[in-house]
């Protein structure tokens, strides 16, 4: 399996995301790859932020390699799953989606542990304190994501 993690700008909760699920393969011995992007343009090329990169690495997690990157169109052949963080950036990825293939494989993150709910990842980079609730909840999302799909 193949999967997409997807937030606006590819430097706070998709980062996290593609961390965390890395983590999760490697431990549960899966054959899965995993990749990170942002609708948005401003940080092509650059780290997680810093922020980000401490709340990962405080439960063991290295995400300080990771660079931030667009989704393009091309994503949609790539990926299997495509999971994005809250409504605008799933808005985002399905007006590019070329066909109902391509938008069957896009899903709110949070939908894989509150199926149907359609519940956001918040955004944590104007409230410092969010970053470890967001990660907790992609941790569990994730998980979620595994357990199905064994």
């Amino acid at each position: 399996m193949k999967i997409l993690m997807v937030c606006l700008g590819n430097i706070c909760r998709s980062p996290m995301a593609e961390g965390i699920m890395r983590d999760l393969i490697r431990k549960n011995n899966l054959n899965w790859e995993v990749d990170s992007c942002g609708t948005g343009s401003w940080h092509i090329g650059e780290a997680p932020d810093k922020r980000a990169q401490r709340t990962a690495q405080s439960f063991g997690v290295d995400i300080t390699s990771l660079r931030a990157r667009q989704f393009s169109i091309a994503d949609f052949n790539e990926f299997d799953r495509i999971y994005v963080m809250d409504t605008s950036n799933h808005q985002n990825v399905l007006k590019m989606a070329p066909d109902e293939q391509s938008r069957q494989k896009v899903d709110l993150l949070l939908n894989s542990c509150m199926p149907g709910e359609n519940c956001e990842v918040a955004d944590p980079w104007f409230d410092e304190s969010l970053f470890i609730p967001v990660y907790k909840q992609i941790e569990q999302a994730c998980q979620k994501i595994i357990e199905s799909n064994r």
